[in-house]
């Protein structure tokens, strides 16, 4: 700050006379130190904190407050739609790089810390390390709103926590109640929730503080249940076991399952094992897709146990905390009106179960113990079992004061608006806008990439700001991605894997050549073998890559007979390679007859980008209204976003694209210099991978394409 900044009470008093240099400190003041602010207020008449608002308040996408998103709000409110008068609030913050830049059209350095004030434009200002993002979501409906920005060089809690008062008085101002705020359960986080008066003490804890503090209305917190996962996921991992009462939770089950051999699981199921199954039809695969904390991870294990495997005939405690924390993340999980089971919406006919099962997991949770006998509840690793009690809590007060009072605002609540899955879908947006190659953005790049967000952003429910083909449960996929076996697999065994590179040039050697002539010389029943081959190449490939565990499940044949599994898939396997499902084969079929008809491999200019858009842009018409592939994704649909563009388009997208990679790739390896030769032809009948076995496979393509 300048040396003249006034000194003299009476240049304070007369508020109209502010210079920005006043406004700047009282501002920064009062957000980084409340306190000292407060005792300043007795010796200058320092304006009121919730008369600053204004100050943090700006146009044009500049750091602070938003005011175009908070005018179109209050428009809302003033229509009467009642779904905007209640929100939650979330706060996130980003990595910036630090870099001075200058600003032509402002004629001004960049850079510097700015909380809406104006910006600290001096010699010894610090720059901004970080931008912390605000944002409001609806609890009633899926409405999304980027409320503003700040430029900061260092994160406190108590710096997160004046921002948020900041932001419930600036709502208050135009209709808009908070019920809740969520920030991340990390030490930040945790700092944050105690400067608002939150207690994280499972004997006394209070979920809710008062806002303004001498009111008698009070605002929920909620941790991010995504971190809090990670949180008790690291937890078990360090302890190694957990114990409580008779049982006892142990890690290493859950390394055994992500790290189990196929080749294992097929002399469990080979002859004379005494269990259903035959090594040369079937196989068992575990789904890496699958969540950690899952009922099917839970039923994988239970299943494992009973198959007779040593490794997993101690595993009842195990089961049992994963099933009880499966449940937990279910409740939470709830971003759907039409949801089912845990995953719908909080209402007043399932919140009695919901409150039975918070009480069943604060009784477990206090008695944890380590394996010497310690609480885990008071271990240094105790901060994500907290987070979970407060978040139950948290909950059921909701519940209790805005649901249950009869004249209640709302009748159901989306629980997904208590995590930070929101935020991270417009900040995933926000990267991709800034395009700093993977890295932090500078202060530049960051305030055009959210003025570009901003001028797109739309209030309606369900919006994306800005995120293209990414949905609310990808986004939760891909914040997951930690939690899931393959992860676990990767952490000990990083070189485990199965690649395919070794296979795709020996699956395109069995292709036919891209000639209408070698496709009518040569025998229809090897052109059918080599799609199914590629076709399984490509299960097997996407298995690998696609982060949800219904869609990797529905990518194989199984065996319908037998009960389901949970993370273990009972596959049919035919020639060494896992048989694809039907829709698998049938979209690998009509991929190649597109390629087929449009287009000949290797022609230089029909490589290029916008040749394979154009194929794929065929394929998809020819696709079109069969409604009958993939349906045990029927009901999957309705986990996420009732969107176009779901996971069972997406699906279709990733086998299309996967096997056209397949054939552009390897044709060069294509050793196709005789087209009709007899020796070739004598080579290509003696290749045969799929023999008479082929047949429920055919049958499958035959009945799908009827």
């Amino acid at each position: 700050f300048p040396s003249d900044l006034p000194r003299d009470w009476r240049r304070w008093s007369r508020r109209a006379q502010y210079s920005p240099d006043m406004r700047r400190f009282a501002c920064l003041l009062h957000l980084g130190q409340p306190r000292a602010y407060e005792h300043l207020r007795k010796v200058f008449p320092l304006p009121h904190p919730s008369s600053l608002t204004n100050w943090l308040s700006n146009n044009d996408a500049a750091p602070g407050f938003s005011n175009d998103i908070f005018l179109r709000l209050q428009e809302k409110v003033e229509r009467g739609e009642r779904a905007y008068c209640y929100c939650a609030l979330m706060v996130q913050d980003m990595s910036l790089q630090k870099q001075q830049e200058w600003d032509p059209h402002t004629q001004r350095l960049t850079g510097f810390v700015d909380l809406g004030a104006g910006v600290l434009d001096a010699d010894e200002a610090p720059l901004a390390s970080e931008a912390i993002i605000v944002m409001a979501a609806g609890i009633s409906s899926p409405w999304r709103a980027p409320l503003g920005y700040f430029f900061v060089n260092s994160t406190t809690g108590c710096l997160l926590a004046q921002l948020l008062r900041q932001t419930i008085n600036k709502l208050n101002n135009i209709g808009i109640t908070v019920l809740a705020v969520t920030s991340g359960a990390t030490d930040r986080g945790a700092e944050t929730a105690r400067a608002l008066g939150i207690r994280i003490d499972p004997k006394r804890i209070r979920c809710t503080f008062h806002h303004p503090p001498s009111s008698a209305h009070c605002i929920t917190y909620f941790f991010d249940i995504c971190h809090t996962l990670q949180l008790i996921r690291n937890a078990l991992q360090c302890f190694q076991k957990i114990w409580w009462l008779s049982d006892t939770a142990h890690w290493q089950h859950v390394v055994e399952l992500a790290a189990l051999q196929e080749d294992r699981l097929l002399e469990l199921c080979g002859p004379g094992s005494g269990h259903p199954g035959n090594k040369e039809t079937y196989h068992l695969k575990v789904n890496l897709a699958a969540q950690l904390f899952s009922e099917g991870v839970a039923d994988a294990l239970e299943h494992l146990q009973k198959l007779g495997l040593a490794s997993f005939q101690n595993c009842s405690g195990t089961i049992k905390f994963l099933r009880l924390m499966s449940h937990l993340c279910d409740i939470f999980h709830g971003r759907d009106p039409y949801g089912s089971g845990l995953k719908e919406p909080l209402l007043t006919g399932n919140y009695t179960r919901i409150s039975h099962l918070c009480n069943e997991a604060r009784s477990f949770f206090v008695t944890l113990t380590d394996s010497m006998g310690r609480y885990i509840i008071k271990s240094k690793r105790r901060l994500g079992f907290l987070s979970f009690l407060l978040n139950a809590e948290s909950l059921k007060w909701l519940y209790t004061n805005s649901m249950f009072p009869e004249g209640a605002p709302f009748h159901h609540l989306l629980t997904f608006a208590f995590s930070l899955d929101p935020l991270e879908l417009f900040l995933r947006a926000l990267r991709q806008a800034c395009g700093a190659g993977g890295g932090s953005p500078t202060c530049t790049m960051f305030q055009a990439a959210y003025r570009k967000l901003l001028a797109g952003c739309s209030l309606a429910p369900g919006a994306m700001h800005g995120a293209g083909d990414t949905s609310s449960m990808d986004i939760a996929l891909a914040r997951w991605t930690d939690l899931t076996l393959r992860s676990i697999r990767s952490q000990y065994n990083p070189a485990h894997g199965r690649t395919l590179a070794a296979e795709l040039p020996y699956c395109a050697g069995l292709f036919l050549c891209d000639s209408r002539l070698g496709n009518a010389l040569t025998d229809l029943s090897v052109h059918t073998q080599s799609i199914a081959h590629a076709a399984g190449l490509v299960a097997e490939q996407l298995s690998s890559d696609l982060p949800c565990e219904a869609c990797v499940a529905s990518l194989f044949e199984s065996d319908e007979s037998r009960l389901r599994c949970g993370s273990l898939l009972y596959i049919k396997m035919l020639g060494g390679l896992s048989l694809p499902s039907a829709s698998v084969l049938h979209v690998t079929s009509i991929s190649e007859q597109v390629l087929d008809r449009h287009g000949k491999l290797g022609d230089g200019d029909k490589n290029s980008r916008l040749w394979r858009l154009s194929l794929e842009q065929k394929i998809f018409s020819e696709l079109l209204g069969q409604s009958h592939l993939f349906p045990t994704l029927a009901e999957h649909l309705f986990d996420g976003a009732l969107r176009v563009n779901n996971h069972y388009t997406i699906l279709i997208k990733e086998i299309t694209q996967c096997y056209l990679n397949i054939r552009t790739r390897h044709y060069k390896q294509l050793n196709f210099k005789y087209h009709c030769g007899r020796h070739r032809l004598k080579r290509l009948k003696g290749k045969h991978l799929f023999p008479s076995q082929l047949g429920s496979c055919q049958s499958s393509q035959t009945h799908a394409g009827s």
